[in-house]
């Protein structure tokens, strides 16, 4: 793939993140719109990560000109991709536990 097909790939992914997390009613209290808004945030991260991991795995491993004409080792470029989708399924998590509407009663 080219480069401009992966940044269209991430835009619509931007784009699917800010259609479904951006509405907040507004009735909503400010606590709960800070919630929304981080979760929004944490969500975007994930996709920016994880958009970047694979895009440095396919250009790193599976180029054959490489990085710029550069062949890093490929022990490097997996750890660098394992980082960041470690990072990106953390704030993935993250914002998931964020965008649940919070819970009026809870039993303990």
């Amino acid at each position: 793939m080219e480069l401009t097909d992966w940044i269209v790939v991430l835009v619509i992914a931007l784009m699917a993140i800010a259609f479904f997390c951006g509405r907040a009613p507004a009735r909503w209290s400010l606590e709960n719109r800070a919630r929304r808004f981080t979760g929004t945030r944490l969500l975007v991260q994930a996709a920016f990560s994880l958009w970047a991991a694979l895009l440095i795995l396919v250009r790193g491993l599976f180029a054959l000109d490489g990085l710029l004409g550069m062949r890093p080792a490929p022990h490097i470029v997996i750890l660098g991709a394992a980082i960041l989708m470690a990072f990106g399924c953390y704030w993935s998590i993250r914002a998931s536990k964020l965008l649940k509407p919070r819970r009026i009663f809870t039993a303990y």
